[in-house]
């Protein structure tokens, strides 16, 4: 045997980023995790906690004064904070989201201009492409853009949008050339700030979980930006908006891989105080059984979600069925925990006197943004039969 054989092992400087993450999670964000979710409230302290640690944003390239940290650290990141608060890995998951059109497709000036504060922690990023009538069919999106002297001009709504009225800047699709033979190549991307004239947000969600996380809509009112807020060129957004969720979906799967293991944990401390018929419910070959299906599924989608990562990372091709996969199965996974987590507590899993409670509200929307579980599959399907 050689114990320095390094396939499917974690390099050394991740596990002492898994050590960093989690240590700062359980001390600065897990403390906060109930009140912010019962409040419905902005995490503040773990944003602060984040950035002070460097670790909201740690996906931003050297070269614009970011970490450069690869995907899997991204993943590790986002992972270990869900499996506190999954309100709270929305931050680094969403900046990653928000940025990954301008790190792909934007010109230098653009990068300039945006990752800088990102990387600070001065900003946040947010990513604006679906609308009430274009989710899934993101094609038929109705929100315009005409260029007008040297400015775009932004008119529509999008929703849904993710830490809307926290972030500072927004990629934003919208339709450029209305008149396009095929939809999806009339549409372009662009960078708008809040401060920019004609836009504004709308009011926050009523939402079943990640309630520390706002959703909102955003609206563009003859919404006006510089000629060069464009990412790159005219027609090219929706391609960009598609690669962009190749490199993201991993994140997902991260987040989600996080609310199952931190179900887990509870649902295993619990069973092992919980005292029934004389003895420990842990000692039931039943409970047993549960939680071995539960940490067997967590572990095999935490491996899918590092494999398209890695593969992300690399910048393989056709890397759509795997990034599809990690996100759809664990999201499914992280469902499927957390639902026997909560079953396994009884009566108390139903109450907000446990944290299982939450993580079943919050791992539902993984299985709904970033492309809904079934549009996974269309993804995968697709891969598949093209060979």
């Amino acid at each position: 045997m050689n114990p320095d054989f390094g396939t499917y092992q974690l390099a050394e400087e991740h596990e002492e980023l898994r050590q960093a993450i989690r240590a700062l999670a359980d001390k600065e964000i897990a403390p906060h995790a109930a009140e912010v979710d019962d409040q419905e409230r902005f995490p503040t302290e773990a944003r602060d906690a984040l950035v002070k640690s460097g670790f909201a944003a740690v996906h931003v390239p050297e070269a614009y004064e970011g970490q450069g940290a690869d995907s899997i650290a991204a993943c590790i990141v986002i992972e270990e904070v869900a499996r506190v608060c999954a309100s709270s890995s929305l931050i680094p998951a969403v900046n990653k989201l928000g940025t990954m059109p301008i790190i792909l497709s934007g010109s230098e000036e653009l990068k300039r201009l945006v990752l800088p504060s990102i990387a600070s922690g001065e900003a946040m990023a947010s990513y604006a492409l679906s609308e009430r009538e274009a989710g899934s069919d993101t094609a038929s999106m109705r929100t315009r853009a005409r260029l007008d002297g040297g400015n775009w001009v932004l008119n529509g709504t999008k929703c849904w949008i993710t830490n809307a009225g926290e972030s500072a800047w927004y990629t934003v699709m919208a339709v450029t050339d209305p008149n396009a033979a095929k939809p999806s190549n009339g549409i372009s991307a662009f960078v708008v700030h809040k401060d920019d004239p004609g836009f504004s947000v709308g009011p926050k969600e009523r939402k079943l979980g990640i309630k520390g996380s706002p959703t909102r809509e955003i609206y563009f009112e003859d919404c006006t930006i510089p000629e060069d807020r464009i990412i790159g060129e005219p027609g090219t957004g929706l391609k960009t908006a598609l690669k962009t969720l190749d490199h993201t979906r991993p994140t997902i799967g991260a987040q989600a891989v996080g609310i199952a293991q931190g179900a887990l944990e509870a649902a295993i401390a619990y069973v092992k105080d919980r005292k029934q018929f004389g003895k420990a419910i842990a000692e039931f070959q039943g409970v047993q059984f549960m939680l071995a299906d539960m940490a067997m599924k967590i572990e095999a989608a935490r491996q899918m979600v590092y494999v398209a990562a890695a593969k992300a990372e690399r910048g393989e091709p056709n890397i759509g069925f795997i990034t599809a996969a990690a996100k759809c199965y664990a999201s499914d996974v992280a469902m499927q925990v957390t639902t026997d987590a909560v079953q396994l507590f009884g009566g108390a899993g139903y109450t907000r006197d446990f944290p299982v409670e939450r993580m079943m509200r919050d791992a539902k929307i993984t299985q709904i943004y970033e492309g809904t579980n079934q549009i996974q599959r269309v993804v995968m399907s697709r891969a598949l039969l093209r060979g």
